[in-house]
């Protein structure tokens, strides 16, 4: 009788409870033998084990005297969404063995954070709502003093992947006048977005309101500093979904201080960050902890995503749900894990 494939679990910091359901995760034991590990345990299992391994769910850290015995591996399945630098992608490139990432079921919910936080910059709403709950509010237009309408505005996306796509969506109904920069992203492909394509000056000096989407990569860490925040209107807003590594954070929460812009960030340095933290108390700044993305309906459907592209390659087809690493890109990326789902 043959043996079903074997599919090497390591997932951390998600499991196989978080991103499957009852539902799929019965149709993965069904087709598949699962062998559950911790991560740091990979590099150790018997030869044999490893000689019979398809697919790996995670992408733990593995030397190449494993990759070696990882003879059968097709696909690493990376559900985390950061790809890391924990393993020799030139080799895998070379053997042709897949790396995707299922990061991509972030971007609807993290658009979503985002124009929230965009509304509620314009509209002072969560300082409203303060206000009312210590008999301090203020009624009609008093308290609508520097509110505007994020209908019509300027607006300007730093990283065009798949949640500066996702912010485009969510915006227009909001007929927004939308500049791009992302200079891995040629020109005809942003405009096929309807948005248009601009220097990283133009975007910054010309927009009511920014979002920063971009990936930190070993290029741009901490690229947004004191000259680019000077550079924005004054009383534009910032909203930070990606990374906090993208931005001199210091330098954003001084030009918030001054007055100069407002700002949103979904992302820190620290996280958790210390209870004595600058930002936690900046008047200016709209704060959430990294929970933008954080849906139990993106995390199932990362899942979904995995079950789809193993049987495609099980059927010798690529996979195509998930995002595939490129050989050009990989190795720039330079985003933290995350240690909290």
């Amino acid at each position: 009788m043959t043996k079903s494939p074997l599919v090497l679990s390591a997932p951390a910091p998600r499991s196989l409870d978080l991103i499957f359901t009852a539902e799929t995760r019965a149709q993965l034991n069904g087709r598949y033998r699962v062998l559950e590990v911790e991560a740091e345990d990979v590099d150790n299992l018997d030869a044999e084990i490893l000689a019979d391994v398809r697919y790996i769910i995670g992408q733990p850290p593995l030397a190449n005297a494993t990759l070696d015995k990882l003879s059968q591996l097709r696909c690493i399945l990376n559900v985390e969404s950061n790809l890391f630098a924990n393993m020799d992608y030139s080799v895998l490139f070379q053997r042709g063995i897949h790396v995707v990432t299922t990061g991509q079921v972030f971007a609807q919910p993290v658009a979503e954070m985002g124009l929230a936080m965009a509304l509620n910059l314009a509209r002072g709403i969560v300082d409203a709502d303060l206000d009312f709950r210590t008999g301090e509010e203020r009624w009609g237009g008093d308290g609508n003093k520097g509110a505007r309408l994020l209908s019509g505005a300027n607006v300007g996306i730093i990283g065009f992947g798949d949640l500066g796509k996702a912010l485009r969506r969510v915006l227009s109904g909001f007929r927004c006048d939308i500049k791009v920069f992302d200079p891995w992203m040629p020109a005809s492909i942003l405009k096929e977005n309807e948005v248009e394509p601009a220097p990283l000056a133009d975007v910054l000096s010309s927009s009511d309101f920014v979002f920063v989407v971009a990936s930190v990569t070993s290029e741009n860490q901490g690229f947004l500093g004191a000259e680019a925040f000077a550079s924005m209107r004054e009383g534009a807003a910032l909203i930070l979904l990606s990374r906090a590594e993208v931005v001199d954070f210091d330098a954003l929460m001084d030009a918030v201080e001054t007055g100069h812009i407002m700002a949103a960030s979904d992302v820190f340095l620290e996280e958790p960050l210390p209870q004595n933290h600058r930002v936690r108390t900046l008047k200016g700044f709209l704060r959430s902890a990294h929970r933008a993305g954080a849906l139990d309906s993106a995390f199932t459907q990362m899942g979904d995503m995995v079950l789809e592209d193993m049987e495609l390659m099980d059927k010798g087809l690529p996979p195509m749900r998930c995002k595939r690493a490129e050989r050009e890109t990989v190795s720039r990326m330079r985003s933290k894990p995350v240690d909290k789902n």
